[in-house]
């Protein structure tokens, strides 16, 4: 995140390359006029040295050396390729970690292969899976198409277009409302209500949401990932993008979908800059999304993702959880899905009765197992844990509370 600057002292990357001319300021100067001699006889002008401005991060070293330590210890466990994570105020957009593993030593960068020294979190795209699950059913309720308890017959399977589209694990025809659809991260009860929304509302509430485009982090080399035009729709369409698939974002760009759930429906812009020589930086603007109540529904079913879903793991004794799983198969290179490279994913708020974190957790190509709710809860549940003990978060709940 932070970058290096290279041999003359200037930034190469990361904030030090994009507050390069902040923290360096300018050398002074003098013009002389001089005799044959190179005696000094005059000075036609001076340019007085401007010094470097010290600029202040929203990051917290401790909150940020725990998160990077979390999850090198995953990529570790599970012999995944990469892994990267968030922690985020969900009210102001503060970034008070981004981490990434494998990580790699600064003072070594020219040996360094580009793809270790970039930061994942805000270049690299991926397919959400499950957690993208948030925007079709919040958009839903935001309609007014269902209510929580809105309950649907749903088949094994559901035929979109040329597509047939299944369950993760395998369940006979049964009854869900909402609330179970997002609990058990049902494929076919999220297209049932995506379909009931219609592909032209789908679309527009997904760039409501901010995917597909940057969020504005003042970090360089920021992807706006890929949301597909709504007249480049095939007919299968909706019933992949529901679901997160056929749409690429970046894990800052899902961190700040749920900081909207956490903060009552608001749309805020994640920044790493605090200070300036001690002035704050103004406030990103901000845009409301989704109502209050809808952010505080959403915020009920993703707990119950946490308490008896799909996300039990992430829980974490004495406070309450909210969340949502995500596991996405990744593109082969013949442009089919892999059936052996995943990436496995959790984005949870805590504590889930008044949010103060927003901690996603995205971890590349894990092995042994590719679920979400096995892989990544874990390691948010490590993170989050640390953060509310660390920040001196009173507890919300029983501390009888288990993971389960």
């Amino acid at each position: 995140m932070l970058g290096f600057a290279g041999l003359d002292n200037k930034g190469l990357e990361g904030l030090e390359r994009s507050l390069e001319t902040v923290l360096a300021g300018r050398p002074g100067s003098q013009t002389i006029v001089k005799d044959p001699f190179g005696r000094a006889l005059d000075v036609v002008s001076t340019n007085p040295e401007t010094p470097g401005k010290n600029v202040r991060l929203t990051i917290d070293h401790q909150i940020q050396a725990n998160a990077e330590t979390v999850l090198q210890e995953t990529v570790r466990r599970w012999g995944a390729r990469a892994a990267s994570a968030i922690v985020m105020d969900p009210y102001t957009g503060s970034v008070l970690a981004m981490a990434v593993a494998p990580r790699f030593n600064a003072n070594r960068f020219p040996t360094t292969r580009p793809d270790r020294r970039r930061n994942r979190a805000v270049t690299d795209t991926y397919e959400p899976g499950s957690t993208f699950k948030l925007v079709t059913v919040a958009a839903a309720l935001q309609e007014g198409i269902v209510n929580p308890s809105t309950s649907f017959r749903l088949a094994p399977s559901i035929k979109v277009s040329d597509r047939v589209i299944r369950e993760a694990h395998s369940r006979g025809t049964q009854r869900l409302t909402v609330k179970q659809i997002v609990e058990f991260s049902s494929n076919i009860g999220t297209i049932t209500i995506a379909q009931r929304l219609g592909e032209g509302r789908l679309a527009s509430w997904i760039d409501r949401f901010g995917f597909g485009e940057t969020t504005g982090i003042d970090f360089p080399g920021e992807s706006s990932g890929f949301a597909l035009p709504l007249d480049q729709w095939s007919g299968s369409t909706i019933g992949t993008v529901p679901i997160g698939h056929g749409i690429a974002v970046t894990p800052i760009q899902m961190a700040r979908a749920y900081a909207t759930i956490a903060n009552g429906g608001v749309l805020v812009r994640p920044h790493l800059i605090e200070r300036v020589d001690g002035q704050p930086i103004a406030a990103p603007k901000t845009r409301r999304v989704v109502s209050r109540l809808v952010s505080a529904q959403m915020l009920s079913m993703l707990r119950g993702v946490v308490l008896e879903g799909t996300g039990t793991e992430a829980a974490i004794p004495g406070y309450t959880v909210a969340g949502k799983t995500g596991t996405a198969a990744k593109i082969d290179s013949n442009g089919r899905y892999s059936t052996s490279r995943y990436v496995a994913s959790f984005v949870g708020l805590v504590p889930a009765t008044k949010p103060r974190l927003v901690v996603m957790v995205m971890v590349d190509e894990p092995r042994g197992s590719i679920y979400g709710g096995v892989v990544a809860a874990p390691a948010f549940s490590e993170i989050a844990r640390f953060n509310l003990q660390h920040l001196e978060v009173p507890p919300d709940a029983p501390r009888t509370a288990t993971r389960r």
